[in-house]
């Protein structure tokens, strides 16, 4: 997606730079619990503010020469946004809103040039809390939607109109857990259910034919299942029995792919395009020292995507350009929503 408005200062880049291989990006976990209904918190250095279409938004320098970043919230909500899915159009899905008490997640498109003007509200009828999670070339959204007692549900909507969905299981997670992450443009969508032993099921669902089918690596315990794309490639990832978290690739009627960032103490995986090209985040360190950085991976290669502003960041999404999505924390301990243009 190329920016057009010519409002928007551009930083000058180098094109020297890979895309892929192993490299940084710049200096700088989100589990199953984060796509949930929670909040995070740490600090960073700030960035430098430049405005963009009279929308809250700041932009660092390309990273590397390969990256120029967005950050993009809200202003119903500066403390907290996620942007977790972007179609080939520049449109995002994404929310505002931590969780926590007085700060519930609701949904939101974002359309380019990305003025506030251009967020457009989606909450699922009825619900306490909203989350749109991705979207399709088509108009189509899915996401999950949470009643007052945190019982979760997914749900795509077209066209205004909102469809639940649910995996069909009596072996439910009390309160349930249901949600839908990726969809691509044949309406095929993904998502997971969590039993009640706490452990999800990644699956695939067709809102045509109505139809499910589980997702599965073998050795797994725990899946899920976050992306599509429109060659029928899915994408996530798993915890094996020694409880190790990695992401995977399958493709359509090819073998699975496991995708583990080296020296990572775990790898998730939560947007795929159609070039293969997943993006997601990894984790160096464990518990107090844990940081999280954001990445890309094309035919065996990875590149760490982090935002200089930010001591924490996670990709969650990308197109069919290479245009990237997701947050990080900043120095006030804010969750920020971002875009990266290549």
């Amino acid at each position: 997606m190329k920016l057009a408005d010519p409002r928007i200062r551009r930083w000058p880049s180098s094109r020297t730079a890979r895309r892929c291989g192993v490299f940084a990006l710049s200096g700088a976990l989100l589990s199953a619990a984060a796509l949930a209904l929670s909040g995070c918190s740490s600090a960073g250095p700030s960035g430098d503010n430049v405005a963009l279409a009279a929308a809250n938004t700041n932009m660092e320098q390309s990273l590397a020469g390969s990256y120029q970043i967005l950050t993009l919230n809200n202003d119903r909500d500066l403390t907290f946004n996620q942007l977790l899915g972007i179609n080939n159009e520049g449109v995002i899905a994404g929310y505002f809103g931590s969780g926590a008490a007085g700060h519930p997640n609701k949904g939101y498109e974002l359309r380019p040039p990305f003025a506030q003007r251009d967020f457009r509200n989606e909450n699922f009828p009825g619900s306490a809390q909203t989350q749109v999670t991705g979207l399709n070339d088509n108009g189509v959204t899915v996401g999950f939607w949470a009643n007052k007692g945190g019982a979760n549900f997914g749900f795509y909507a077209a066209g205004g109109r909102f469809r639940e969905v649910n995996f069909p299981t009596k072996n439910n997670a009390k309160p349930a857990l249901n949600q839908l992450l990726g969809i691509n443009n044949t309406g095929t969508a993904v998502g997971f259910y969590n039993d009640s032993a706490g452990n999800a099921h990644g699956y695939v669902y067709n809102i045509k034919s109505k139809k499910f089918k589980l997702v599965t690596v073998s050795g797994a315990t725990s899946l899920t299942a976050t992306a599509i794309n429109n060659k029928g490639a899915v994408a996530g990832f798993y915890t094996d029995k020694a409880g190790t978290t990695d992401g995977f690739l399958q493709p359509h009627g090819g073998k699975v792919i496991t995708i583990a960032f080296p020296g990572a103490a775990m790898t998730q995986i939560f947007g795929v395009n159609d070039s293969d090209e997943v993006a997601g985040a990894y984790t160096t360190g464990t518990g107090n020292s844990a940081v999280t950085h954001g990445f890309v991976w094309l035919n065996g290669k990875f590149g760490t995507v982090d935002v200089p502003a930010g001591s924490s960041t996670t990709v969650n999404g990308i197109n069919d350009e290479g245009d990237l999505v997701g947050f990080y924390t900043d120095a006030a301990g804010n969750t920020d929503g971002f875009v990266a243009l290549p």
